[in-house]
């Protein structure tokens, strides 16, 4: 197993009077370690400190900014209100789902009668995976239901919708996951991601954009409802939080409302599941990761284990407090039961990992007739983590003879699969696409299904893939930890504890706060088995301690989950933890991520070469100098006219990255550059264009009409500017021109374009056109997928990449 690397982001000049400012929010502590935090994250404004520590001084956004859409919502359920007509809302099974259909089962109830006018569907995580399919809309049209509107899922489901308009069923979509390229045939879809990603609600998780609709209802018929809009916040919380979105914009707002609405509940007990369950999980409601490791998990944990989550929608709305008690239970005992099928699967896949080469292998690829597909990616996760590979691991135990395949009964394989260090697990398992039956995902996490009998192709196909992407294998995929500040046992306490949680709520963006202790020890080291409620030993373990160094003569509580007494180091090491609270104790404590044992203290060092990259990508520069030269950008380059110039740099001006890079393997370059020139690099590229992949080729041939009229010439470099796109994906689109009727020809470092398309009907393109043009539409979205990717990476990401491979070289 690669042994992890270890980095601490460096330590800002924070100016003092943001040091008073961010006292003044917490007057228990001097709020230096926070402040640090905040700078380091980009908070760095007054106006923007007092909004992002207090909600009463931000201004959410209003529903109605997703303008058409949202206005077309609200008149089709008024119009299913006025005549009476059958309304199902189609939800999912995880906690955003489920909490999002909550959210719709009790805001669209206040205008519609439930289990009347008013039902849900959940799909089973076991049988029917995310998203609308047939059968189940066949089963609400038999009921006599007229209008679905889903939550968290939909927007790319382009069969099931016209399957629906078939049979007369409308469809109103609210979803925040990927986008189609065209608008799908539904009365209205409110989608964040048609916002610009500096949007303030471009982050809303699915729970949230439910949300935002029965806002909406609330606004336009504010007689109607008999339940303050304020009641649905907790539920809206819980699913924001556990679905793990970047927690800023109107995402922090609705985080920071629920929870102090959540936190309310063991006293008000209006939701008596929610309070039940968070008396289970010996939580208060207060903090976030009293829903990212106590609610959350919970309400997760049914559908991994059961399948069926539909009545966890009843756990969170009903008002009865026996029956919810009950209905808490059931889902406390699928919590165990998932802990303890996640250790022994785990251990399973260890000991298979026992009996591989691991020198040779750049991504884990595992499979097995028992294991249970629920809890795979949770395994995967952990596993990629301790072993800094890319894992994916499958469950083989199942026949697909499901509707629409063309498998028939072939063996097929469902699994999950987990990255690690920055690695685009996403454009890997893409690579092996011809191979799969279905997958979908992001950078950090898929999920997907192939016929068993393709396996060890696959496999075989994704180690060659990353081989190919990597100089030296071992140095790459050791795993990277990083700690944001250092600290001493003397520093760890309530005051420490309440200074950070100014940061909450933490998240994708805003992660918690991982502290360095060095040169420590442990004392007090014991682990045991948790329980369930009935008693029976749960395969789950954690160990307790007490952490101590110099700088105190007591020791401070921890806890290190999933690890054993023997696996804690003997002697001085150093640790990275995060500060938690132990509501059953009424105390804080720490929570290990990380040990590094007495003998590697001595390879363990700041790395020298940190400061060396500055982060510009939001605009921020150190100085007014940068901040001079930045606002006085280089002069994009026009189609005709001469080369632009670029100014001779000073030895000590950064070498600045403006344009976003779509592999590491051009960050690297630039980072040698800048080394061997011995200045800092600056990535300052801005935010990816939002033109879709029609709208760039529209644009191309718009380019290519203006030359052939014109006679002019650009070169490969202007086109590329006027498109942003890179070379490889520009010679696809000059091959589908070709295919139009254009002559392109290269002359020297010009390119000349001539002929015309003249009048043309797209249907009556020839297959071959038609093919080339859609290698240049999959290319650019391609790009842009990998664009996204590093405009979002964070910076102890690159940190970590960059110093790997500098050191290998």
């Amino acid at each position: 197993m690669p042994q992890p690397q270890w980095h601490v982001q460096p330590s800002p000049d924070v100016p003092q009077w943001f040091l008073d400012a961010v006292k003044s929010y917490a007057p228990a502590s001097e709020g230096y370690y926070a402040a640090q935090l905040l700078w380091q994250r980009g908070i760095r404004e007054l106006n923007q400190l007092a909004g992002f520590i207090n909600p009463d001084l931000y201004q959410p956004a209003s529903p109605f900014e997703f303008g058409q859409e949202m206005k077309r919502a609200v008149q089709r359920l008024q119009q299913a209100r006025h005549k009476g007509e059958k309304v199902a809302i189609w939800g999912d099974f995880d906690a955003d789902g489920i909490t999002a259909t909550s959210v719709l089962w009790d805001g669209l109830g206040q205008f519609l009668p439930q289990n009347q006018q008013l039902t849900y569907y959940i799909p089973n995580r076991l049988t029917e995976s995310h998203g609308l399919n047939c059968p189940g809309i066949d089963q609400l049209a038999e009921s006599g239901t007229q209008l679905i509107v889903t939550c968290d899922t939909g927007s790319t489901n382009l069969s099931e919708i016209d399957y629906a308009d078939q049979l007369g069923i409308d469809i109103i979509i609210t979803d925040h996951h990927t986008l189609p390229e065209e608008r799908p045939n539904v009365v209205s879809i409110i989608n964040p991601r048609y916002f610009a990603e500096t949007h303030p609600l471009f982050h809303l998780s699915g729970v949230a954009v439910a949300y935002k609709l029965v806002e909406a209802l609330y606004q336009t018929l504010p007689d109607i409802p008999q339940q303050p809009l304020e009641d649905l916040l907790d539920l809206v919380a819980i699913g924001l939080i556990a679905d793990l979105v970047q927690l800023s914009g109107d995402c922090r707002y609705l985080a920071q409302r629920g929870i102090q609405t959540l936190q309310q509940q063991l006293k008000t007990r209006t939701r008596p599941g929610v309070a039940k369950l968070l008396e289970l999980c010996q939580r208060s409601g207060d903090r976030p990761t009293d829903i990212s490791f106590g609610l959350g998990p919970r309400i997760n944990a049914v559908s991994r284990i059961q399948g069926d989550a539909s009545f966890c929608v009843e756990l969170l709305t009903r008002r009865d407090e026996t029956y919810t008690q009950t209905l808490a239970l059931e889902t406390e005992l699928a919590n165990s039961r998932r802990k303890s099928l996640q250790k022994d699967i785990t251990e399973q896949v260890k000991r298979k990992l026992a009996q591989l080469d691991l020198s040779t292998t750049c991504v884990i690829v595992l499979d097995d007739p028992q294991w249970s597909a629920g809890v795979l990616g949770l395994v995967a996760g952990q596993i990629a983590q301790e072993y800094g590979r890319p894992t994916v691991l499958l469950s083989t135990g199942e026949e697909w003879g499901g509707e629409g395949s063309t498998l028939n009964t072939s063996p097929i394989a469902r699994g999950s699969a987990r990255s690690v260090n920055g690695i685009d697990l996403y454009e890997l398992v893409q690579s092996q696409e011809h191979l799969l039956h279905r997958f979908g995902g992001h950078p950090f996490a898929a999920g997907l299904s192939l016929p068993v009998e393709n396996i060890p192709l696959f496999s075989e196909g994704i180690n060659q893939k990353l081989r190919q992407q990597i100089a030296a294998q071992d140095a790459l995929l050791a795993p990277v930890v990083t700690a944001d500040i250092v600290v001493t046992v003397a520093a760890l306490g309530k005051p420490l504890f309440q200074e950070l949680k100014l940061l909450e709520p933490c998240g994708m963006g805003n992660p918690v706060p991982k502290l360095l202790i060095e040169n420590c020890w442990f004392e007090s080291v014991w682990n045991r088995n948790t329980q369930d409620l009935k008693g029976k030993k749960v395969q789950y373990i954690k160990t307790e301690l007490e952490i101590w160094d110099d700088s105190t003569s007591v020791g401070f509580p921890g806890i290190w989950w999933g690890h054993y007494r023997d696996e804690v180091p003997k002697g001085r090491c150093n640790a990275i933890v995060e500060l938690d609270y132990n509501n059953f104790k009424k105390r804080p404590e720490v929570r290990l991520v990380a040990v590094q044992s007495g003998d590697r203290i001595s390879a363990f060092n700041l790395p020298s070469q940190l400061d060396w990259i500055l982060d510009w990508r939001d605009g921020m520069q150190e100085d007014s100098e940068n901040l001079l030269s930045m606002s006085n950008p280089l002069t994009p380059p026009t189609l005709v006219g001469e080369p632009r110039e670029t100014p001779t740099p000073e030895p000590s001006d950064p070498l600045t990255v403006r344009d976003c890079p779509t592999s590491w393997d051009e960050l690297q370059l630039w980072f040698r550059r800048a080394m061997q020139s011995e200045r800092k690099l600056a990535i300052a590229y801005p935010p990816p264009p939002q033109l879709s992949s029609r709208q760039v080729w529209e644009k191309l041939v718009g380019l290519a009409k203006f030359l052939s009229r014109t006679g002019k010439s650009a070169t490969l470099g202007q086109l590329q500017d006027k498109l942003e796109l890179s070379d490889r994906t520009l010679h696809r689109g000059l091959t589908a021109l070709s295919g139009l009727g254009f002559q392109v020809k290269h002359q020297g470092g010009s390119i000349q374009i001539s002929g015309s398309m003249g009048e043309w009907d797209g249907d009556a393109i020839d297959p071959t056109t038609k093919e080339s043009i859609q290698h240049f539409l999959s290319a650019i979205e391609e790009e842009q997928f990998l664009r996204q990717y590093f405009y979002q990476v964070p910076l102890s990401t690159i940190h970590g990449m960059l110093a790997l491979s500098t050191n290998n070289k």
